[in-house]
């Protein structure tokens, strides 16, 4: 017998919650089968099995337990178990029972809407039952058996109509939703953040992105997305205004020569901001790839705790919800967060005329305490610029530009 215990997500994490179990209890499972699920107030983490045995499962999905403790037991003597149904136990014949079973009106009302199994269908021609009689055998009909057919079925008419029990749900809030709240708390009370925006004309990059996301797809097996455009444009900025790459711990300010930028991620278990590290050093193809990467692994419950930490700076898109516009919020220990939006037709002055562009929304909110508005409003400045001449992402100093001019 093989006890299965809570394996350490990372430092300073003393306590899991049974996300969900993988497999049933008393099932047979093979080695390193995936058999439970469990949620930090970090990330998710899968467990394998060791050996092949029966599991035991000792803990219920959604209990809270300590890191270290024994969550289900594993029997490798076991033997794989095939669990069988017992079938029904059919009425005694009556000896009086007239030869030709008489049936009610009332029975075509029940039959044609009764679904019966194809096994239930022959047991009950074997023993001459019709579907009255089964539903007679069955318990009386409640007010609530009453209730769910009425409200899995739509009113007879306005002049009457239904009406459902009023419930309200109560459920204890996720180590992951509970560590985010407290975060979120954290940044409103101890930082000065601002937000500062801008509009950038998503044409040129769409245009782009329209003429080779077929060729871009085929080559490296992964959609592209605006995103990937939008941190490399980052990258590009934070060079340019490291200030907004830098952190505080403590009386000092921490600086980076380097770029892992966090991609927020909607997950059903909450946002995830996983890091898509050295993105200073990465084609756009490859933080594309990067970015697909990390979203299925946070959306299949597989990120790990090293996944989350290390970030200089972040990126989320609200957009792909239909927000237009918004303040989003510092992930810290970071000082600054960029805020992607809807891309939305919109009438813009170009060279004079009144023409209309696909626009989005851009949004940095910053920590103001170390962050300057010049080198805020610089960067998203920046970004903008890149954005709209995506050339500038290949070239962002112009020298290309200047050389083909001989100046």
């Amino acid at each position: 017998m093989i006890e299965i215990k809570v394996p350490s997500p990372g430092e300073s994490i003393s306590e899991v919650e049974i996300g969900s179990w993988l497999v049933e209890d008393g099932m047979w499972v093979e080695k390193d089968q995936e058999i439970v699920s469990l949620e930090s107030e970090k990330a998710s983490l899968i467990v394998n099995s060791p050996e092949a045995g029966v599991i035991q499962i000792s803990v219920p999905n959604g209990t809270r337990v300590n890191v270290g403790s024994t969550i289900a037991n594993l029997d490798t003597a076991g033997k794989p178990a095939i669990k069988s149904t017992p079938a029904p136990e059919l009425p005694k014949p009556v000896a009086e029972a007239p030869a030709v079973k008489v049936v009610e009106p009332v029975a075509a009302t029940f039959a044609d809407p009764v679904r019966i199994t194809p096994v239930a269908r022959e047991i009950m021609q074997e023993n001459q039952l019709t579907t009255v009689d089964v539903l007679n055998g069955l318990r009386r009909i409640s007010k609530n058996d009453v209730l769910k057919v009425l409200a899995s079925a739509p009113p007879v008419s306005a002049s009457e109509p239904l009406v459902s029990e009023r419930t309200a749900d109560r459920k204890p809030m996720s180590l992951l939703r509970k560590k985010l709240s407290e975060r979120l708390v954290a940044v409103k009370n101890q930082t000065a953040m601002l937000t500062t925006f801008n509009e950038v004309d998503m044409g040129a990059v769409m245009d782009l992105r329209n003429r080779y996301k077929k060729e871009f797809e085929e080559k490296h097996q992964v959609k592209l997305g605006f995103m990937s455009f939008f941190t490399l444009a980052a990258t590009r900025a934070l060079k340019a205004f490291p200030q907004v790459n830098s952190q505080i711990d403590g009386d000092d300010i921490i600086g980076f020569n380097y770029t892992d930028i966090g991609i927020a991620v909607q997950t059903p278990k909450g946002l995830m901001v996983p890091v898509l590290r050295q993105t200073d050093s990465l084609s756009l193809a490859e933080i594309e790839i990067g970015i697909a990467l990390l979203a299925k692994k946070a959306r299949d419950n597989r990120i790990a705790i090293e996944d989350l930490l290390g970030g200089t700076f972040s990126i989320t898109n609200g957009g792909v919800f239909g927000s237009l516009l918004s303040t989003p919020i510092l992930n810290p220990p970071q000082s600054a967060i960029l805020g992607m939006h809807n891309i939305v037709e919109r009438p813009v002055a170009l060279h004079g005329q009144v023409v209309i562009r696909p626009m989005m929304y851009l949004a940095l909110s910053y920590d103001h305490r170390i962050i300057d508005g010049k080198d805020s409003v610089g960067f998203l400045k920046g970004v903008k610029e890149m954005i709209e001449n995506p050339v500038m992402l290949l070239d962002p100093t112009g020298m290309a530009e200047k050389s083909l001019l001989g100046i």
